[in-house]
């Protein structure tokens, strides 16, 4: 049963890479096509893409009576995308920030941050704390069209966005591709949720620790592959924007599928670790990536330093485990 499980992540894993690719390449081209800016095609429709599979395995972990997976998994991925990915991605290659619109993300980023932690603070996700998180949601995505707008060519990332987004793919083969992409993303999350909870139940470990741990390292794949991509070819600004716009979508898309689902209490280490850990992180990249008085930059340093938190991070949990 044990190596079913593990054969069910590791496909799970897989299979979830894949669609959430040829979803966000579907979804891509068919707004192009439709005549949307490629900045607002990038902050809304490819940010959202890259959290779909963090959006769909939390809903099914909910849906199978699993909550607490779906809420690590929303924490554990935006630790992940910070100290891993970005850690990653800045050794590959330093990162530098040119884009006035990260740097308006930045603050807003930080308000998602700490709604959702006042949300939190009394032990509880609740159905209206989900509806709440939703409706910040549809808050973030109209300030992002806005500001795309605003921004649309004169900023550094629409001209990345513009190298990037397909345009040569066909109305009807793009809807193909969202479909597609879109079902497979269902059942790749429902077999990373069952063999998931079977190995939870086999070490007897905790639906948080595997949200934590396995799936939110697995879910965070898209954003490293996209990332590392992203700055190897120089398009810096949407490497670093891609990961603000999924953390400010785990928080607010991610987390309120728990409390729209399955609402109930939360584990208290969530606030007294894991959420610490997560600010501390995010104001980390504030520091070191914002440029306070000079453009932005993530050097190779920094990279390390952000990776090392990280799996100091995966020590500790490991530490909580077995004493």
């Amino acid at each position: 049963m044990i190596w079913l499980s593990l054969l069910a992540v590791i496909a799970g894993f897989a299979l979830l890479v894949w669609s959430a690719d040829r979803f966000v390449m579907g979804a891509s081209a068919t707004a192009r096509n439709l005549g949307v800016a490629p900045i607002i095609i990038g902050l809304t429709v490819v940010g959202l893409g890259t959290s779909a599979p963090e959006i769909l395995v939390s809903a099914m972990a909910a849906w199978n009576g699993n909550p607490h997976m779906g809420i690590g998994n929303a924490l554990g991925s935006n630790i992940a995308n910070i100290g891993l990915v970005l850690g990653i991605t800045a050794l590959v290659a330093p990162l530098a920030v040119h884009s006035q619109t990260l740097r308006r993300e930045f603050p807003i980023m930080f308000a998602v941050i700490f709604v959702a932690l006042i949300l939190l603070w009394d032990g509880e996700l609740t159905r209206l704390d989900g509806l709440l998180l939703l409706f910040g949601m549809a808050l973030v995505l109209s300030w992002m069209v806005y500001i795309g707008l605003q921004e649309k060519r004169s900023d550094p990332m629409d001209a990345e966005y513009e190298d990037e987004i397909p345009s040569h793919i066909p109305m009807r083969k793009a809807v193909i591709w969202i479909v597609i992409g879109l079902s497979f993303l269902l059942l790749s999350s429902h077999m990373l949720v069952w063999g998931a909870v079977n190995i939870a139940k086999w070490f007897g470990l905790s639906d948080l620790i595997i949200g934590l741990t396995i799936i939110a390292i697995g879910t965070s794949l898209p954003e490293l592959a996209a990332s590392v991509t992203s700055a190897l070819k120089n398009e810096h600004d949407i490497a670093i924007g891609n990961i603000l716009g999924s953390n400010m979508f785990n928080l607010l898309a991610v987390l309120s599928m728990p409390g729209l689902i399955q609402p109930g209490t939360i584990p208290a280490e969530v606030l007294s670790r894991d959420y610490p850990v997560m600010l501390g992180l995010s104001i980390l990249l504030l520091i070191m990536a914002y440029g306070f008085k000079k453009p932005g930059r993530l050097s190779r340093p920094e990279g390390a330093l952000l990776l090392m938190g990280y799996i100091a991070y995966m020590g500790f949990l490991y530490y909580t485990i077995i004493r």
